[in-house]
């Protein structure tokens, strides 16, 4: 119920947050926790000094995936009902998977073996680890490239535009606009690279870590090692030493990288803001839409602004995740629990930032003609190249008589042609400054 629900992110931007419901809801919880201790009951089946579970079938491996397989909404459904009697969330999914396993012919009598010496954080820190991978790669990473994608062919559409820059806010020595935008690809291609290489850690052994329960009942068993072999099949690096819990120094580490992606982002938007405001790009007035309630000529930037405010929060979360998820009282408090289910919001506002970016960079064009005649009207900058050149065939205080010129003066591009007319240079190089003149 979109109109009722609490956060925005359920309710007015429930399409354009869809694409990671099925990693970060309630639902895809459960799911990844079901998948968890399925494949851990395999890998347990597998191992040869287990020898009071038999060695799988292949129709019964093939009834197990179908499990993770057909895992829907209605399944997820039943393993809440069963969370309303138990009031845990894993148990209730052991619970589940009791039934559904022991329905598998020649497997009831082994279904004492699922969830086998496991703490709760065992499967909750091993889905998650699972979630993340699957959101970055499916989702994340390749709205990270779209974006990447656009901004390089703006860079390379604009190549050749000169525009007036403003450092401090007042008019600077002139860039291009291509490679203004050029600077945003640059600095997100070092964090998509970054992304890319990051992996999520993998705790395991139970309620300490140090597999006591295991081997009490299997004391043979290299243990350490099929821990480490099983979070490994899961596509995360095994901690070798951890309390009850992961420390989430994974989540910390990718909680800054996704930070340092929405600042480079946010700093995008707030500068497409600023050359609108400047009349640098013109947006694309679309039939039907309104811009001001009451001021009929307005379209106002607001894909920029949405993203802007939605990076902001989706930082703001990520920041929190960063700074307590890391830190846990002695063996393990569960303070950790409930602000680790909120990661979906933060990956919610990114996403939701990302699109309204994107959406903002597809309705801009560059205006040639103010972006010509914000130069024209500031002739003053041409004041570093003329002080260079002047330097170059030794001219004495070539900086101070730029500065005597042209610091809080209004002049005006015949001023500057009738400064270079009268230097004491070859005629060649003033031929090439009044050149410049011709912005």
């Amino acid at each position: 119920m979109p109109m009722q629900s609490l956060s925005p992110l359920d309710g007015r931007y429930q399409k354009k947050t869809e694409a990671l419901r099925p990693f970060f809801s309630e639902e895809a919880l459960t799911r990844y926790r079901v998948r968890t201790e399925v494949r851990y009951f395999q890998a347990l089946a597998a191992e040869p000094g287990i020898r009071d579970l038999k060695k799988l079938t292949k129709a019964q491996q093939n009834a197990l995936e179908n499990i993770i397989s057909r895992f829907t909404l209605a399944e997820a459904k039943k393993v809440k009902a069963i969370e309303g009697k138990t009031n845990h969330d894993v148990k209730a999914v052991e619970y589940y998977l009791k039934e559904k396993v022991g329905s598998i012919s020649g497997v009831k009598k082994q279904t004492e073996f699922i969830h086998f010496g496991l703490t709760s954080e065992d499967v909750n820190n091993l889905s998650y680890g699972m979630m993340v991978h699957d959101a970055l790669r499916q989702v994340i990473l390749p709205e990270l490239k779209v974006i990447i994608g656009v901004l390089h062919g703006l860079a390379r559409r604009w190549s050749g535009i000169a525009l007036l820059s403003l450092t401090h806010g007042q008019p600077a020595t002139p860039t291009t606009l291509g490679k203004e935008m050029a600077v945003f690809v640059d600095r997100l291609r070092r964090q998509e690279e970054q992304l890319k290489n990051f992996t999520m850690q993998g705790k395991f052994g139970g309620a300490v870590a140090n597999y006591a329960a295991h081997k009490a009942a299997y004391p043979d068993v290299k243990w350490e090692k099929f821990g480490q072999k099983f979070v490994r099949s899961l596509g995360l690096h095994p901690l070798t030493n951890s309390t009850q819990i992961n420390p989430h120094d994974d989540l910390a580490e990718l909680s800054h990288i996704l930070s340092r992606i929405n600042a480079i982002l946010l700093d995008c938007s707030r500068d497409a803001w600023m050359y609108i405001s400047r009349g640098v790009f013109s947006q694309k007035v679309i039939a039907g839409e309104v811009g001001s309630s009451t001021m009929p000529h307005k379209v106002n930037p607001i894909d920029f602004e949405n993203a802007e405010g939605n990076f902001g929060l989706s930082t703001a979360l990520f920041g929190h995740l960063a700074e307590k998820l890391p830190v846990s009282r002695l063996q393990r408090d569960l303070s950790d629990s409930t602000v680790q289910r909120n990661i979906g919001s933060a990956f919610g506002y990114h996403l939701l930032a990302v699109k309204s970016l994107q959406k903002g960079l597809g309705k801009i064009s560059a205006n040639r003609e103010v972006i010509k005649q914000e130069l024209h009207a500031h002739p003053e900058v041409l004041a570093e190249p003329i002080q260079m050149v002047l330097r170059k065939h030794g001219v004495e205080g070539a900086y101070e008589k730029l500065k005597k010129l042209t610091r809080g003066e209004k002049v005006t591009l015949y001023d500057i042609v009738e400064f270079i007319e009268q230097l004491d240079i070859p005629k060649a190089e003033k031929q090439r400054l009044k050149k410049m003149c011709r912005m």
